[in-house]
């Protein structure tokens, strides 16, 4: 009789063993698969991550090139500033010299334009 309970008792044990292997093998087969899963993903997002990365560098040597060209424009606008600052006031100086003049023809007023011409040249 004792050693019918002891063949019981192995049988239970065996069967039990065997549901607790099967249970911790799909645990394990399905813990793989998730970490395959969490892999693939990883690269896929490395990827994204990846081509948003060279889209903000993109960006950022865009608004390096940006900001160079203004110092460039700023600088020529100064330039022209100082040209046209110039201009100016040599087209006054010349207005000035030409204060006093009073013609009533065409004639009279083409050497006080040349002269203006040659003035403001």
């Amino acid at each position: 009789m004792i050693a019918a309970w002891w063949r019981l008792a192995a049988i239970v044990l065996a069967v039990l063993l065997l549901v607790v292997g099967a249970v911790a093998g799909t645990g394990w087969w399905l813990a793989a698969g998730a970490r395959d899963k969490a892999q693939a993903d990883l690269k896929t997002e490395q990827g994204v991550s990846a081509q948003l990365r060279a889209g903000i560098d993109d960006q950022n040597k865009a608004i390096a090139a940006l900001g160079r060209q203004k110092l460039e424009a700023e600088a020529r606008g100064a330039v022209a500033r100082q040209q046209a600052a110039s201009a100016g006031q040599r087209f006054d100086a010349a207005l000035q010299r030409m204060d006093g003049a009073r013609v009533t023809t065409c004639a009279d007023a083409m050497p006080f334009v040349d002269q203006l011409l040659e003035d403001v040249r």
